[in-house]
């Protein structure tokens, strides 16, 4: 029989800081960019290929919102920043 080996467990190690904790940058749905402006603007700041942009923006059509990218908020939130500057309506969460 193997015996397993005690994990050292340090509960004030495994809380994370609010910087450390995974953040999402949420697009909401709106009546005023078209589908394949809101698939260029994935594509180019949030780094999506074509066609996860593109399940983003239908997803977002049909459900109102839709999570797009996570990280970090110090990751997120330049990106977040360039979403708003090309009129797309995002929130980190």
């Amino acid at each position: 029989m193997v015996k397993k080996a005690k994990e050292n467990i340090n509960p004030a190690k495994d809380k994370l800081s609010s910087s450390d904790k995974k953040h999402v940058i949420v697009l909401f749905n709106d009546d005023f960019n078209s589908f394949d402006y809101v698939i260029e603007c994935l594509v180019e700041v949030c780094d999506h290929d074509m066609t996860q942009a593109e399940q983003c923006a239908f997803i977002t059509h049909y459900n109102g919102k839709c999570d797009v990218k996570n990280g970090n908020v110090s990751k997120l939130k330049p990106l977040k920043d360039r979403l708003i500057e090309k009129g797309l309506n995002v929130n980190i969460q």
